[in-house]
């Protein structure tokens, strides 16, 4: 392999994380970092500080860390902003969402404290359970998208920062499909000069994002970036985009279990799936087309992976239910059951049965920082549009038109360490192992 690796800049300086949705989610991950800083927790569940990558041959016994493969920020560079459509700060936040302890809150609680978001860009068209009291007196979108422009500016001045990356963790909003005018950037111009009230608030802080350069990344189900007009913006800016919606829980069990199944030949009759989540983003799919949204990145995952075009017998008539049901008392605790109807050898019948009694923000928490790590270094990399090579965070990834995204976890690690990999001018790895086996198996007669 040719050892020639393109030149990527140093991530000298400070990095802003900005968050569009100062909640659970963004407090976890702010504390989270605050609390590794301080050496009082380990960032547990983030390939970015934990994860390890082999590189050549497994005689070789080279395996290094990911952030000593490729140049990836230091946490101590990190900085934080937000915004949101409720005033309080992050200290306030991580309180009232009952994530974490007492004891972390009180180890971060000077440093959350001075995080305060900007005013948020709110339709109550789109995110309707929620009493919004910390809103722009915007009147048109161009406005609402100025603003949001100068605030990015405003941020990295504010807290010195030298770079920025965008990751929306805000509630999900109704589902609209994909509008007409998200089909092509110069409808969306369009839409944007008319104020069309399908242009969801998400959207609008993605397009102010891919003005400034800043790389952008979609935690939620929302319309963004996964859409061809800011596809296309993402192209003409130069600018890196990942997305939607994060895997995290019970979509994640799906991306494992589904491909052991296939992988055995095993046929699929049903799978189905609920949940009961007690925080505010439970209490925001309580509405049901809050809850379409989602419905459509979970719900997605299993036809890509089984293939049932090519498996009709296993895989051809497969029933998939999917709820989520909002119960107050659970809190932040989210509880998945999965009921997977399975058949073997002459179709006889087995079932799997699981329950992920699992934390919505610890396990979200570190998916947010990696991909703002990754963004960076692929911001520094002059990588522009789609990054298919961090499918590995999302529900629902994105990938060029024409191309099949990919749901399998494991295919999914392997093209990110394979791409970090390449990056650092080793070899991708295959896993073929022949050559370890010489006149055993041959090859070539």
């Amino acid at each position: 392999m040719d050892k020639k690796v393109r030149a990527v800049s140093k991530p000298e300086g400070k990095l802003a994380v900005l968050l569009p949705g100062l909640g659970a989610v963004s407090t976890t991950l702010i504390a989270g970092v605050e609390m590794v800083r301080q050496g009082k927790g380990l960032p547990v569940g983030s390939l970015t500080q934990m994860g390890t990558a082999r590189l050549g041959k497994r005689t070789d016994g080279r395996t290094v860390k990911l952030q000593d493969l490729v140049p990836l920020s230091s946490l101590n560079d990190v900085v934080f902003g937000a915004w949101d459509i409720i005033s309080e700060n992050a200290a306030q936040v991580a309180e009232r969402s009952g994530v974490l302890t007492k004891e972390h809150q009180d180890l971060v609680r000077p440093a959350m404290e001075k995080i305060v978001p900007k005013k948020g860009v709110h339709n109550p068209e789109f995110v309707r359970r929620i009493a919004a009291n910390h809103i722009k007196d915007t009147k048109t979108h161009r406005e609402s998208i100025e603003a949001l422009r100068q605030d990015i500016r405003d941020f990295k001045k504010e807290l010195g920062a030298k770079r920025a990356v965008m990751i929306v963790c805000a509630s999900v909003e109704t589902y609209t499909g994909t509008p007409a005018a998200t089909q092509s950037l110069a409808a969306l111009e369009k839409a944007l000069d008319a104020n069309d009230a399908s242009i969801n608030p998400t959207l609008l802080y993605a397009y102010a994002a891919l003005k400034e350069g800043v790389p952008f990344a979609n935690a939620t189900p929302n319309t963004s970036v996964d859409t061809p007009a800011l596809q296309e913006l993402a192209r003409q800016e130069n600018v890196p985009v990942a997305g939607r919606d994060l895997k995290s829980g019970q979509t994640m069990m799906k991306t494992v279990i589904a491909p052991s199944l296939k992988a055995r030949m095993l046929g699929l009759e049903g799978w189905f799936s609920t949940n009961i989540l007690g925080n505010r983003d439970g209490e925001v799919l309580d509405d049901p087309q809050a809850f379409k949204a989602k419905e459509v990145t979970k719900s997605g995952v299993l036809d890509t992976i089984l293939q049932p075009e090519l498996y009709p017998e296993l895989y051809g008539k497969v029933s998939h239910k999917v709820s989520i049901h909002y119960y107050p008392p659970r809190g932040d605790a989210k509880e998945g059951w999965d009921n997977i109807d399975i058949f073997g050898w002459l179709g006889y019948p087995m079932q799997l049965k699981i329950n992920f009694l699992c934390r919505d923000s610890i396990l979200a928490a570190p998916l947010v920082l990696d991909i703002a790590l990754f963004l960076d270094l692929a911001k520094r990399l002059e990588w522009k549009g789609i990054q298919e090579w961090m499918s590995f965070y999302f529900k629902s990834p994105m990938a060029q038109p024409g191309l099949q995204p990919e749901h399998d976890l494991f295919i999914q690690l392997t093209k990110l360490k394979n791409t970090l990999r390449v990056v650092a001018g080793e070899e991708p790895i295959t896993h073929l192992g022949l050559d370890y086996y010489g006149d055993d198996l041959p090859i070539v007669k």
